[in-house]
């Protein structure tokens, strides 16, 4: 979802809203919470009883509410969306078909009316996580601190995998930004959440160019292309890594052409061969000519060399010199998660990190899915 305004959505992870209206919205959903369930994992049968606690996220999408489980006390996350009875619900059917470890699960989907019989609305059940990227990045920036360099390599490394797989399915996610990337803060297991945006791209099919949020947007979009494929993923992952290690945006365009001028800031000024690879059909090449700003001195002085050079191989005009995410796992910036003796700042084990799904290792070649198992995990 494109937001309207990047500076107020800034403010915070969670929104907010008056007193006022938190009652009433959770009033309207316990009003509305008789019914069947359309879809349900394998491992849950029979309906469930969702008793609503509060407003944690509100747009133009719709709103999202942390609720409980009547029947077993869990505590799950529930979107409600207008559905518009003409069409199907693409965000619903992409869930549907998501099982991967780094992406968010669907556990039912539902529908209510509310007090209007001539309303519709899709109520989307799924798994609840209590922080995001951003909410991690505002807690360590709120108390002067860096996001330790091995959560920026754990977080960088399971949106990757994300990545990989999505793509492979064909999907697109087209919003990946800090508030749509959940963390859970005891495992640090990342999920790739909100895929209101999110679509199966076919080739020859144009798409629209004003998506994703506005900081996180792919110069290609910016440029007007409607051909472009899952590498706009690619660049705001890349901005979202960048975030994590500035504690601010990378480039914070207080517009769509300010956007622009924020990356040319740092890119410098796109050659007429790299805006044809953005937008083939881009006929206006008169841009004031900037030198690019080295990429060391964008960041902290103590920020590592292989940390800018990853960024900066992700962040890159031509679309298609992007790497994929499986090629972006091989960089020695994710060496130290290959190690054994590798732990969580709690000491505890990493999450699994090389349990890759078929989906990802049909994203790649065999070579790369060698190198990127380790022999102990291989041997174990």
């Amino acid at each position: 979802m494109a937001e309207k305004s990047n500076r107020r959505s800034n403010k915070s992870a969670i929104h907010n809203v008056s007193a006022a209206t938190v009652r009433r919205r959770v009033g309207d959903l316990s009003n509305s919470l008789q019914r069947m369930s359309i879809e349900e994992r394998k491992d849950k049968t029979g309906n469930f009883t969702y008793n609503p606690d509060r407003v944690i996220g509100n747009g133009s999408f719709g709103v999202v509410y942390q609720a409980t489980i009547a029947e077993t006390g869990e505590t799950v996350a529930i979107k409600k969306v207008f559905q518009d009875r003409r069409y199907k619900n693409r965000e619903l059917q992409i869930m549907k078909e998501l099982r991967h470890p780094n992406m968010i699960g669907m556990r039912h989907a539902f529908y209510t009316s509310e007090n209007k019989p001539d309303e519709l609305y899709l109520n989307i059940v799924m798994d609840y996580i209590p922080e995001t990227v951003y909410s991690v990045i505002k807690h360590y920036k709120r108390n002067k601190l860096s996001v330790p360099m091995l959560l920026v390599k754990l977080y960088s490394y399971q949106m990757m995998r994300a990545l990989a797989y999505i793509h492979q399915l064909g999907i697109c996610h087209r919003d990946i930004k800090p508030q749509n990337v959940l963390v859970n803060p005891n495992t640090h297991v990342l999920k790739i959440c909100d895929f209101g945006s999110a679509k199966k791209l076919v080739k020859g099919e144009p798409n629209v160019s004003y998506i994703c949020s506005r900081y996180y947007r792919a110069p290609e979009l910016i440029f007007g292309s409607t051909d472009y494929s899952g590498t706009i993923d690619v660049w705001s992952t890349g901005c979202v890594i960048a975030e994590m290690l500035l504690g601010q945006p990378i480039f914070p365009g207080e517009s769509g052409v300010d956007q622009l001028v924020e990356i040319i800031k740092i890119l410098g000024t796109p050659t007429r061969e790299q805006i044809l690879d953005m937008n083939p059909n881009y006929t206006e090449f008169r841009f004031p000519q900037i030198k690019q700003h080295p990429w060391n001195r964008v960041f902290k002085a103590r920020t590592p060399p292989d940390a800018i050079d990853f960024i900066a191989g992700l962040l890159v005009y031509s679309p298609q010199l992007r790497p994929t995410p499986m090629q972006a796992l091989l960089h020695p910036f994710f060496d130290e998660l290959r190690e054994r003796s590798t732990s969580l700042p709690n000491g505890e084990s990493l999450p699994d990190l090389f349990n890759f799904t078929q989906e990802e290792i049909d994203s790649t070649t065999f070579d790369i899915i060698q190198r990127l198992i380790p022999s102990w995990y291989s041997s174990r």
